[in-house]
């Protein structure tokens, strides 16, 4: 999509603030949704890079986040710190793909949770049983559950809410902005919910299958990268298994880090977009929806911010080569 403006050589610069300004939950889910179905169709696909650091942290890179039909990329660079608030730092770079001008430098922790939490509610209103939720159960009350609860209030209803977290000052803060409630453990929500979003940095199992009732849907974010685990494996042998990507979750995603084969995945969710898999077929399904998060995503929003906020006159514009 090339807009034919001539931009010169400036270069837009779009904050936490201003990101928040322009971003709306129902256009982002929208744009996620057609990106699953063409993503397939790009000719190179996004890599993702992690390495170790000397620190207590990781780095990691996602690139080239491209998609059809955009005439940009993006190339993402994250600092991940879990003792940091916020833990995930960094920056993501939109490049013209005409000649390669930087077009906007955005803030990696702000986009990454609005592209996460989303797509986690686009995943999560797809698989779990149809109608409002009679109970949202959240673990981890971080800026990806609240940008996945903020989405899904944009997709479908629900009537009540329960949130814990480590930090028991956080999930009461959580539950006093989305109107609901923070019970004293993960368990409890497992206990009451009917679908759940597991937003955490756990390095062992949280729910396992005899924490779920017939016809539960449960999303995790947190299996992104070796070590972290949260779905148990025996949960993520019996339920429906739905990843955003196969090669990925079977290297780093949830079913790598539980010791499961790549055969435990049953479909992507552009799978069930796409109509390849049926996806949930009874009422009593048990459902997983287990991404890794894709550099697609990142362009998917970055350039709908970037488009916004040029229309807008929102965030401040440099000349990085001035």
């Amino acid at each position: 999509m090339d807009d034919g403006r001539d931009h010169g050589r400036v270069t837009l610069l779009l904050t936490r603030r201003a990101l928040n300004a322009v971003l709306d939950p129902a256009a982002c889910a929208d744009a996620l949704r057609e990106g699953f179905r063409d993503a397939p169709h790009t000719s190179v696909q996004g890599q993702r890079v992690r390495t170790d650091l000397p620190f207590p942290g990781t780095a990691t890179a996602l690139i080239p986040g491209l998609l059809p039909g955009i005439d940009a990329y993006t190339v993402k660079v994250n600092a991940k710190f879990p003792g940091a608030r916020p833990a995930l730092r960094g920056v993501i770079c939109l490049h013209s793909g005409r000649d390669g001008e930087l077009l906007a430098l955005l803030d990696s922790a702000t986009l990454t949770a609005w592209r996460t939490g989303t797509a986690a509610a686009l995943g999560t209103h797809l698989l779990a049983r149809q109608g409002d939720m009679a109970v949202l159960g959240v673990v981890g009350a971080g800026a990806q559950a609240e940008a996945t609860v903020r989405a899904l209030d944009a997709l479908r209803g629900r009537r009540d809410l329960v949130v814990h977290d480590a930090d028991p000052g956080r999930a009461a803060e959580f539950a006093a902005r989305h109107g609901g409630r923070a019970p004293a453990s993960a368990t409890e929500v497992a206990a009451v919910a009917d679908t759940v979003v597991l937003a955490t940095w756990s390095r062992r199992p949280l729910p396992a299958a005899a924490d779920t009732r017939a016809g539960m849907h449960l999303t995790s974010l947190g299996s992104d990268e070796p070590g972290k685990r949260e779905p148990a494996a025996d949960l993520l042998g019996t339920a429906l298994l739905v990843v955003d990507d196969r090669e990925l979750a079977a290297l780093t995603g949830a079913p790598a880090t539980a010791g499961l084969p790549a055969t435990a995945v049953d479909a992507t969710l552009g799978e069930i977009l796409t109509g390849a898999h049926p996806g949930r077929t009874h009422p009593s399904d048990i459902t997983v929806y287990a991404p890794v998060g894709l550099p697609w995503q990142d362009l998917a929003l970055a350039w709908q911010a970037y488009e916004r906020a040029e229309r807008s006159g929102t965030g401040q514009r440099v000349d990085l080569l001035g």
